[in-house]
């Protein structure tokens, strides 16, 4: 703790201490303000600004230490300077003595705060940026919430100061009037009981409530106003439409049509969306039949000779799409219609809230009315608008699978997820691969030494990577094709056949009615959501890589519970979606996966952390399959087996972090991962080990030197 912050906090914990010692506190009851009433009222009225001021000051000392007391001093306002007076200085007097005591917690005591909670608090600031001067106005008003204890916890939050004070002095005015107003028939007063009839505190918290229900009356009118220019049908053909049939979509309409709702799912193209017949599917069985490909190289290594293998690109891309039917029937509209849903193959575009009009193949439109709506249209490849890239063609994760010969030099650009994935599965099965990265280091999401640790390994696998280059125009060369990149302000010539651009992906905002309808685009340009996934419209809602933040399958179909749940049953009960414990993984070898914070994301959140690291290379099984490479790092709270979040890098990675994905859910620290017992010799030994890692740190050292004493005691 700084110097400053420790100096201001002894000051206040010997303030304290003095006013028990010395016992001040005689001086602010009820009976000692009845017998010295009329000496005060006499001096009063002999010096009124002195009294006056001497009194503002005292009050405000009282409020910002939170001395008992602060009650007796209000009724001795109304006795001493009467109604209109006194109700002046205790109205500013509390609220300057709040607003000190809300400064003092958090310039003392907030950064811990944040260091050490800060995960958790996000979503409480999140709140309080929202509606935090609507709730604190509201517990100002209830005089039987301990102020206090409100000052001190409101300044652990991001308000800003202005704010506090003045609904701090809004809300307390009508408590102020009823005690300075009793102070002035002190004589009449036997207790503080006496004033707070159980009839007065009820108007009390009717007047605390009516914010609360005036906030919803407001929301209720404001949605009126959003609707007012569309004309609700008199009866709907469904309870719920889903626009797109990709992940987010399929199970939104999945789960409307298990709770009997009628729910209809409009998709222009297949169902199963990018992750079946463009992304996670074909990408994975590409990298399955390039890792067989890496085994084989790697035969000797198993005591295997002679093992090779040619590699018939056009077959492995055959084996891609025989894959993608194998599964397809999972995600087929037969299947989808015998669970109830109405599968609808168009283009959808929403007229209005109530009703969404689909464009058949045929050209023919009809119109679906619908009491709730989901956006679940997807996303696509961004490919940036480089100078010269129509002129030498550019393959996405989506147009890739047409392939069906190998690029004998393959330029990929973008060193993320995919990109990486991409590049070592081609470079396996034979191309010549030059990875460029704008920035200084691939898989940018994740710790420097993950990133360093797959780089390693591209580079041993003959994976050329230009970190730091930005591409910045392509050309036709002699019939060849050329980029040409900045890096470190010169100018870099890359020759290359073909390139695929994996850059990201862009959310689907468009040609469906979204500009008609007035929804709006966040800064990253997804559709613009509140908590419970609504847009503008509380009966249209987004989910999938069209709303983020998030862009997989399984935040997808995670978010789509939220959306179906709250168009169908809203009314009754709302539900946030929970994002706190997010997994992901990247498929290169070694396999990368994550949940929850990496270092870097709990340094730059000024997050408190302590590390639990070991090293594959020692665990059994990993070394007798040849993959001893790799760890698995564990954040926790110092001092805690609390888990903040988990890092794995090596063999089978994304399976094995699924064990630490339900710690977390579920709220089990790193005791419970040590206490259960894992199969020897499997790879998911390595989370108990790493829970043994952090179990050694954390040895009572001082509780085993008595045990030892008593050992050596029984030895005699």
């Amino acid at each position: 703790m700084k110097k400053n912050r420790l100096f201001l906090l002894l000051l206040i914990v010997a303030a304290i201490i003095a006013f028990f010692v010395f016992d001040l506190g005689r001086f602010l009851s009820l009976q000692e303000l009845k017998s010295r009433q009329d000496a005060l009222q006499a001096g009063a009225a002999a010096h009124p600004l002195a009294s006056a001021g001497i009194f503002f000051l005292i009050y405000t000392v009282v409020t910002a230490l939170s001395f008992p007391g602060a009650a007796i001093l209000t009724l001795a306002a109304g006795a001493i300077f009467g109604l209109w007076f006194g109700t002046l200085i205790v109205s500013f007097a509390s609220c300057v003595g709040a607003t000190l005591a809300f400064l003092s917690a958090r310039f003392i005591l907030r950064d811990w705060v944040e260091k050490r909670f800060g995960d958790k608090l996000k979503s409480f600031n999140e709140g309080i940026d929202r509606d935090g001067a609507l709730y604190l106005f509201t517990l100002r008003l209830v005089p039987v919430f301990p102020f206090f204890l409100i000052n001190l916890l409101m300044g652990l939050t991001k308000m800003r100061v202005w704010t506090y004070y003045w609904v701090s002095q809004l809300g307390m005015l009508a408590g102020t009037l009823v005690f300075v107003n009793a102070g002035t028939q002190l004589a009449r007063i036997t207790s503080l009981k006496g004033i707070l009839s159980p009839g007065l505190l009820l108007s009390f918290v009717l007047l605390g409530v009516f914010p609360l229900i005036a906030k919803r009356a407001l929301d209720w009118f404001k949605a009126r106003k959003v609707y007012a220019r569309w004309p609700r049908p008199a009866r709907y053909d469904y309870n719920m439409v889903v626009i797109g049939g990709g992940s987010a979509g399929l199970v939104s309409a999945y789960i409307a049509a298990a709770v009997k709702a009628k729910v209809a799912l409009i998709e222009r193209h297949k169902l199963g969306g990018d992750c079946l017949n463009t992304g996670c599917v074909p990408s994975k069985t590409l990298i399955r039949s390039a890792k067989l490909m890496s085994h084989i190289a790697r035969a000797g290594e198993f005591g295997l000779t002679g093992a090779t293998a040619q590699v018939d690109f056009a077959a492995v891309m055959e084996r891609v799409q025989r894959v993608i039917r194998t599964i397809e029937p999972h995600d087929s509209a037969e299947r989808y219609q015998s669970l109830g849903v109405d599968c609808v193959k168009g283009d959808a575009r929403i007229l209005s809230p109530f009703a969404v009009q689909v464009t058949d193949p045929d050209g023919s439109q009809r119109t679906l009315t619908t009491r709730n709506i989901v956006i679940a249209a997807g996303a696509r490849p961004f490919v940036p608008p480089i100078p010269g890239i129509d002129l030498v063609g550019c393959y996405t994760s989506d147009t890739l699978w047409s392939l069906r010969a190998l690029p004998r030099r393959l330029l990929v650009l973008g060193g993320g997820p995919i990109g990486c994935e991409l590049a070592q599965a081609f470079a396996r099965l034979g191309s010549l691969v030059t990875q460029v990265e704008m920035g200084d280091r691939i898989m940018q999401r994740e710790d420097a030494e993950v990133s360093e640790m797959v780089a390693t390994r591209f580079r041993a696998e003959g994976i050329t990577l230009l970190t730091g280059h930005k591409a910045a125009r392509f050309a036709l060369e002699e019939g060849g094709k050329v980029l040409f990149a900045d890096h470190a302000g010169t100018e870099v010539r890359i020759e290359f056949d073909e390139v695929l651009c994996a850059l990201g992906r862009s959310a689907n905002l468009t040609g469906y009615g979204l500009e008609e309808l007035g929804i709006g685009v966040t800064k990253t340009r997804t559709v613009e959501t509140n908590d419970y996934l609504e847009t503008l419209y509380p009966n249209i809602f987004a989910a999938g890589d069209v709303a983020g933040p998030f862009q997989f399958t399984h935040t997808a179909a995670h978010q789509a519970w939220y959306a179906a749940v709250n168009g169908l049953f809203g009314r009754f009960k709302k539900f946030k979606a929970d994002y706190s414990v997010i997994p992901w993984a990247t498929f290169t070898e070694p396999e990368v996966a994550r949940v929850g914070l990496n270092e870097q994301e709990a340094k730059a959140a000024n997050i408190a952390y302590e590390i639990a690291l070991y090293p594959l290379d020692d665990l059994d099984r990993a070394i007798a399959d040849g993959e001893a490479h790799g760890f698995i790092k564990v954040l926790t709270v110092p001092g805690k087996d609390k888990i903040l979040g988990v890092t794995m890098v090596g063999d089978h990675a994304g399976d094995l972090i699924a064990e630490y994905v339900m710690a977390m859910k579920h709220g089990l620290g790193m005791n419970k991962i040590l206490g259960t017992i894992h199969i020897y010799p499997t790879l998911a030994e390595a989370n108990k080990y790493v829970a043994g890692v952090w179990k050694k740190a954390h040895t009572p050292v001082r509780l085993l030197k008595w045990v030892e004493k008593y050992h050596a005691w029984q030895r005699g």
